[in-house]
């Protein structure tokens, strides 16, 4: 989209090789990661309405959290040298991880998490609600101390859980209610209704040079369709077509508003696209504000603009946008794991085009 309106929409590919099932504009994805930047949004929303503080400690909503413990390079636990708090999360500075890393895998895998959810972030097998698996991750040591490094993790699955708390209602029905619906995001969702089977593409894997079909499970297909249901997971649950996640894309653009409808104020919208993290993200001209990573250096992010902001999810997809060049782009397929360069290639397609 260039300044709101659509220039460019295409879909190339199979959804379904199998199946003969061709790719159209209407497919769902599973977009893993990109659910991160829409619970963010979730926190920012309550903030606004009072219920949460950036510089509130997660243990007020969480109380395993209250104190934590940090992993010592040599294996020991050693106490948080403070409380992990809203803003350490949304930034990723929290010195939380997938929990996959080699001084925490066993005890992570023992608990569910880590190694026993796929790649960390997969919980849409669970039969538990997410605040559950969040309880008992607090309970685990994490493998940096808050606010010394950038470390990516179940920091936006935590957030879902706040969301929960502070709201009162399932993570689920809050972006329902405050952001999908609003927004008239009618195919973004954390599962897939039965009638909609035969619109979620299918997950591919790179192997051995070529591609084929991912397996069934947590590495693979996952639980979108025939799951339990029950685990709204903030950092890598929904899913959603890409003229959906471009009306939320666009809605931040435009300082939280889209088709008269506001979900965030111009200020608060303005701090998910703004660096907060100072250097602890990237040394190289990139930062990460509330949700999204963020251009600071013309020439850190290929052709993108100074202020470009974007992301991306493990089954291929990623999105940016650049307020500069009024451009909103995303870019979806299913492939994990991913072995291609076809995503900066396409960007950098997007940015020749432009007079």
């Amino acid at each position: 989209m260039r300044d709101g309106k659509p220039v460019y929409e295409r879909a190339f590919g199979w959804a379904d090789k199998e199946a003969g099932r061709r790719m159209t504009p209407a497919t769902i994805f599973r977009i893993a990661s990109q659910t991160k930047a829409i619970t963010s949004a979730a926190i920012l929303i309550l903030v606004e309405d009072g219920k949460i503080g950036l510089t509130e400690p997660v243990g007020n909503f969480i109380p395993t959290f209250k104190k934590t413990t940090v992993v010592e390079a040599d294996g020991r636990g050693v106490p948080a040298k403070r409380a992990i708090t809203i803003h350490d999360l949304l930034t990723h500075t929290a010195g939380i991880s997938y929990g996959t890393d080699a001084q925490l895998a066993a005890a992570y895998r023992d608990k569910g998490l880590g190694p026993a959810a796929g790649n960390g972030w997969y919980t849409a097998d669970k039969e538990e609600p997410i605040c559950a698996t969040m309880e008992r991750l607090g309970t685990l040591p994490f493998i940096a101390q808050p606010g010394e490094k950038y470390v990516y993790g179940y920091n936006t699955d935590i957030l879902g859980c706040v969301v929960e708390k502070a709201s009162g209602m399932p993570l689920d029905r809050f972006v329902e209610t405050r952001i999908t619906g609003p927004l008239a995001m009618k195919d973004t969702r954390f599962y897939l209704p039965s009638g909609d089977r035969e619109r979620l593409a299918a997950v591919y894997a790179s192997h051995e040079g070529a591609y084929v079909r991912a397996p069934d499970g947590s590495k693979g297909q996952g639980s979108y369709v025939d799951g339990p249901r029950k685990s709204f997971a903030g950092g890598a649950g929904l899913t959603s077509t890409a003229r959906d996640y471009a009306r939320f894309l666009e809605a931040i653009r435009r300082g939280g508003e889209l088709d008269g409808v506001r979900i965030l104020s111009p200020r608060t919208a303005r701090l998910m696209r703004t660096n907060q993290s100072g250097t602890l993200h990237s040394t190289a001209g990139v930062g990460f504000g509330y949700g999204f990573d963020v251009v600071e250096r013309y020439g850190s992010r290929g052709l993108a603009g100074v202020g470009a902001f974007g992301w991306g999810g493990a089954y291929g997809t990623t999105y940016q946008v650049d307020p500069e060049s009024g451009l909103v782009v995303v870019f979806m397929m299913q492939l994990m794991p991913s072995a291609t360069d076809v995503q900066p290639k396409f960007m950098n397609a997007v940015y020749q085009a432009l007079e």
